[in-house]
């Protein structure tokens, strides 16, 4: 066992056993790397990703090569959803390497001072389709960085010039003006896939944000048709239920089997927004049967992989299926690979429950069973609507046991942590963090009309301003400012394949700047939109959440202060038709703006409609 058997992510303890003299991120590995004047080599991953298992049991469990890089190199193994930062940086750094391509593993080789001067992702354990093997690669960077120390300084330090640039985004002049929607929603016809649905070609992502935003404007047909492409069977489990991360071709149909989190929590509201109640009831049981943790937080992720076979759990042969739901069914199996075949079609209620009686009976794969705050807050935000506006009672008690989970073991009663595993919390909570939760507070707010979950998101989300904010450019940092000091400290704006961190704190400032009435909030969320204002219309599809932080923004503003409960009638129908840039507070409650002075009327509950604090008369009929 390596030093990696003391460590609580699933993915570095996949790698415990392995013959590399692997370190985690830290000091104890630059400091022997300055000692013993070596090159770092890092390497990064997650413990749902197919091409990281690869390169494990191709390399990293082959003894010849963990000598060579024992020989030549400190290896720092480093678990990207633990640590963002870092991965954030170094991503940049293979990015520019690889003129524009990257990925994961990644593999990058620093100097001990951490400065990135070579990089690159999966590499085969021998030469293959025009790439060198990894033993090449690390001879080559082992010999460079022995005899030309001189270049290796020149590339380290011109790269992390330009990752410190990078992160010193100016803001925009320009105004921010509604004609930037239609540019976008342009932009985005151009890319849409009129038969298939989605954007571009394979591999196709689920682009939550971005139908987040078309709903808003009312493109429905783009959202529609890409609805109905994702929901058809392949990406989606069609037999459990819940979104595998990407499809490989541009039809839906052969997913990378991996489950993420956060894709299931950021399809589910969109799957309500557009009224598809079956997908989202699917989604919710599958986010509950199978990631659910002790203690209510969730797992991040579901292998692609089970007994070392990607999709081996989610594939069928024609033989297993005319065994489970009979012959004549041939229309349903799509083919995969080896003899295998994914569901694509539709299934009755029989047959989707005998079908998934048959799967429950084989291995599953992994689950990695950790618990990252931010994409636990996008699913307590899901599951709070979707209870909301479905009447799932059983959602919102979840949603509650989750709210408490991570104000509890997953905060130390201030600040949030990033990881919880097996009752251990670990690290620094990150920008995402603190606006993930905060948003998903809000929305347990609106569910429940509690006042302590409003109250928490907006303590969450002004202690995140302390903490990330750019007082110089606007806009928020990635990691805290008394974090570890990196060679860069980053800003990250787009919002693939979650709403960025500075997207999301920009939607929940100017939603809480509205029931407070705090312009400071509102000026805090509009120095995120003139940061990335200049580049939307290059690349609409990478902002979709900022587009909605946008639209919110630009809105007239619409404010509900309701005296009741949500359960009361004229809250009820307040609240039953969805619109995005309302925003909500249940009372009474005389020291949040919004609601002072605002009482029932004779006794009823009571709703006041109000623009910027003039409101008109309260209704008390639904």
């Amino acid at each position: 066992m390596n030093r990696l058997a003391h460590e609580t992510s699933p993915y570095l303890l996949q790698h415990a056993e392995n013959p590399v003299d692997w370190y985690p991120w830290g000091e104890e590995a630059f400091a022997r790397a300055r000692v013993e004047d070596k090159p770092i080599l890092l390497s990064v991953g997650y413990a749902a990703c197919h091409w990281c298992h690869v390169m494990e049991h191709e390399s990293f469990e082959n003894e010849a090569t963990a000598a060579l890089m024992n020989e030549h190199f400190v290896s720092v193994k480093v678990d990207r959803e633990e640590r963002p930062d870092v991965d954030s940086i170094y991503m940049d750094a293979v990015v520019a390497f690889n003129r524009g391509h990257g990925g994961w593993p990644m593999t990058m080789f620093l100097t001990p001072d951490g400065e990135p001067f070579f990089g690159g992702t999966y590499y085969p354990p021998e030469p293959r389709h025009g790439m060198p093997s990894f033993p090449q690669v690390l001879q080559a960077m082992a010999d460079v960085y022995r005899d030309q120390r001189d270049a290796v300084a020149q590339q380290a330090e011109a790269i992390v010039a330009a990752l410190r640039e990078s992160a010193q985004v100016r803001p925009s002049s320009e105004p921010l003006s509604d004609a930037l929607f239609a540019d976008a929603v342009r932009s985005l016809r151009g890319l849409y896939d009129e038969r298939w649905g989605g954007f571009g070609h394979a591999p196709k992502f689920p682009p939550a944000s971005t139908l987040e935003f078309l709903i808003r404007r009312g493109a429905r047909d783009m959202v529609d048709g890409t609805l109905e492409g994702m929901a058809a069977g392949g990406m989606y489990d069609l037999v459990g239920g819940g979104f595998h991360r990407y499809s490989v071709d541009e039809q839906w149909l052969v997913p990378h089997f991996e489950k993420m989190l956060y894709d299931n929590a950021l399809l589910i509201p969109v799957y309500l927004h557009a009224g598809r109640e079956r997908v989202v009831t699917e989604t919710v049981e599958y986010c509950l049967r199978e990631l659910r943790l002790d203690g209510g937080g969730f797992a991040s992720a579901q292998d692609a992989d089970t007994d070392g076979v990607e999709g081996l759990t989610y594939t069928w042969t024609p033989t297993e299926l005319v065994d489970a739901i009979g012959p004549d069914r041939d229309e349903l199996l799509q083919p995969f690979e080896h003899g295998r075949y994914v569901i694509r079609g539709e299934l009755t209620d029989d047959e989707r429950a005998r079908l998934f009686e048959i799967r429950e009976q084989r291995p599953k794969p992994l689950r990695d069973d950790k618990a990252i705050a931010g994409w636990n807050g996008l699913l307590l935000a899901a599951l709070a609507e979707a209870g909301r506006r479905l009447r799932r009672d059983d959602w919102i008690r979840a949603a509650i046991e989750l709210a408490e989970f991570v104000l509890g073991p997953l905060s130390d009663g201030e600040r949030l942590h990033r990881t919880w595993r097996d009752g251990i919390a670990k690290g620094t909570g990150y920008l995402e963090d603190y606006a993930n939760v905060a948003h998903g507070l809000y929305e347990l707010h609106v569910a429940t009309g509690d006042l302590r979950w409003l109250r928490e998101s907006r303590r969450l989300a002004l202690l995140a301003v302390d903490l990330f904010a750019d007082d110089a450019q606007g806009g928020f940092f990635l990691a805290p400012a008394d974090g570890e000091t990196l060679v860069a400290r980053q800003k990250d704006l787009d919002d693939n394949p979650t709403p960025s961190g500075n997207s999301m704190l920009a939607f929940v400032l100017l939603r809480l700047a509205r029931i407070w009435g705090d312009d400071e909030l509102e000026r805090r969320a509009a120095g995120v939109l003139r940061l990335v204002r200049d580049v939307i219309p290059r690349a609409p599809s990478a902002f979709g959440w900022a587009l909605c932080a946008l639209d919110l923004y630009l809105a007239p503003p619409r404010e509900l202060a309701i005296i009741g409960s949500p359960q009361d009638a004229v809250a009820q129908r307040a609240l039953a038709e969805y619109d995005p840039n309302a925003v909500v507070a249940f009372g009474p409650d005389d020291e949040i703006p919004l609601l002072a002075g605002k009482t029932r009327v004779d006794g009823k509950p009571a709703l006041y409609v109000c623009e910027r604090f003039a409101c008109r008369a309260p209704v008390t009929d639904p």
